[in-house]
């Protein structure tokens, strides 16, 4: 059976049937459902930040998924992976991308229920309400499709969508990002924008729409390379473009590009875990609601670790096998969780001075939200924090090994962006480069301090160390 978000599920409760709890009371969609996924972030009692499945939401009669993507070991299970392998298997399915099947909508589940003109009424949905100063209930997990009208390949990216009536979602990108680029295109030319929100499949999707790929689409490719078989994808009923055919829930709609066609929208809790980007903005005018006979819906809780993690692993992959192509001397890279995606390390092999710069101006260029990264040398672990700090005390001198570049596009959810004029806020940041590299051989360096290699693969402390036990004399004599 071709993967899917139910063929998942069954791995994931047979692998860690712990990593799934259902709540059968109703729930109020008003900050309920977040609040108790809220509670069990660090509750010993649910170790590993299980997954929710809300089976009865008030006002609707589709349970809802929350949280799923909120452990690093639930979404590198999603890509045949562990927490330690997870970042290179990533870049290598992404890279090895597989083009989608397309099959005939009655042998699409997604086209079980199809719901046009006067049936469409969106409000059926358990649309949640998760942050305390959210303008709304909002989408938060959707993968929006949309074709890139010179290449007419299709493109996808994950975007908070504002419940604005029965028929309507509003429509906010950002600015750096491809789908951005096919709006301003269409709206130079006049052309309405079709798009097409898949909301509820296999982690390894999700993940996909959120490939940091070279050039505007491929990600229908890269989804196929993280499920490690071709994505089954179906034509839409009323627009343009190609949907999973397997996913839960899938809304199309079009965009109305005209820049007087706006509406507020906003605040909306986000990535750097701050309410941001209240204004004008288009809107999706729904033109057909297709469905599961039975879905499920899956949530994304915004402004939390599973917005983090569901953002940080993809963006790893992309960037370390990117990076590796114009630098081949890295060797790692993390984005620490609550460096909210703008803060990376990275670890390389450094043969010549001036490398680590390189690595990182390619970096930026793969991900524009990035702002700080560090570079260190391959014998610091970059997932381990204290050695990177280590590394910037030791091997980093401000006057020569910091590079500041102001004036970069960035990550305008960041409260602290700037426009043209500094005082306005905009989508541009200063961006810094912390060389925390030891000068290339021959020149010296202190040596680290370290056991000897060979007495710590010899030493096995299990086979000597023992429990103290009461009345256990402590000296020898």
């Amino acid at each position: 059976m071709a993967k899917d978000l139910r063929t998942y599920l069954d791995e994931l409760l047979q692998k860690f049937p712990e990593q799934l709890k259902v709540v059968e009371d109703e729930i109020d969609p008003e900050f309920e459902a977040t609040a108790i996924v809220d509670k069990i972030e660090n509750d010993v009692a649910y170790p590993g930040f299980p997954a929710v499945l809300f089976k009865h939401v008030k006002g609707s009669k589709i349970p809802l998924l929350l949280n799923l993507h909120g452990s690093y070991d639930r979404i590198s299970l999603a890509i045949g992976s562990d927490m330690r392998n997870m970042v290179e298997d990533y870049a290598s399915r992404e890279g090895s991308g597989i083009p989608p099947t397309e099959v005939p909508s009655e042998r699409a589940p997604v086209h079980e229920v199809v719901l046009t003109g006067d049936d469409i009424d969106i409000s059926q949905l358990p649309f949640l309400l998760h942050q305390e100063l959210d303008a709304g209930k909002y989408i938060t997990s959707a993968a929006t499709l949309s074709r890139d009208p010179d290449s007419g390949r299709i493109n996808a990216g994950i975007f908070r969508h504002q419940v604005q009536g029965p028929k309507q979602l509003g429509f906010m990108t950002n600015p750096a990002h491809h789908t951005s680029y096919i709006l301003r295109q269409l709206r130079d030319e006049g052309k309405k924008m079709e798009v097409a929100l898949v909301i509820g499949h296999h982690p390894a999707m999700l993940m996909g729409a959120v490939a940091k790929l070279p050039g505007i689409g491929g990600e229908l490719d890269a989804m196929g390379g993280l499920l490690g078989e071709s994505l089954e994808v179906v034509k839409a009923k009323t627009v343009d473009l190609l949907v999973p055919a397997r996913a839960e829930i899938v809304i199309e709609g079009i965009v109305d590009t005209d820049p007087e066609k706006v509406q507020n929208e906003g605040p909306f809790g986000e990535y750097p875990l701050y309410y941001t980007r209240i204004g004008p903005m288009p809107w999706v005018q729904i033109t057909a609601v297709t469905m599961r006979r039975d879905p499920i819906y899956v949530d994304v809780f915004n402004a939390h670790r599973e917005h983090l993690v569901l953002g940080a692993l993809p963006r790893m992959g992309s960037i370390l096998r990117r990076v590796r192509q114009a630098m081949p001397t890295v060797t790692a890279v993390n984005l620490p969780l609550y460096g909210i995606r703008s803060s990376l390390f990275i670890s390389m092999k450094k043969k010549v001075d001036g490398e680590p710069k390189i690595a990182a101006c390619s970096a930026f260029t793969v991900d524009p939200i990035l702002k700080h990264i560090w570079i260190v040398d391959d014998d610091i672990d970059v997932y381990n924090q204290d050695q990177v700090l280590w590394a910037m005390t030791t091997r980093f001198q401000a006057d020569r090994d910091l590079t500041i570049m102001p004036n970069f596009l960035g990550g305008h959810l960041n409260p602290v962006t700037y426009g043209y004029h500094r005082e306005e806020k905009g989508p541009m940041e200063t961006k810094l480069i912390f060389d925390c590299t030891k000068p290339a051989p021959p020149e010296y360096f202190p040596q680290m301090c370290r056991i000897p290699p060979e007495v710590l693969e010899r030493v096995q402390p299990h086979d000597v160390l023992r429990d103290y036990e009461p009345g256990m004399k402590l000296t020898n004599g």
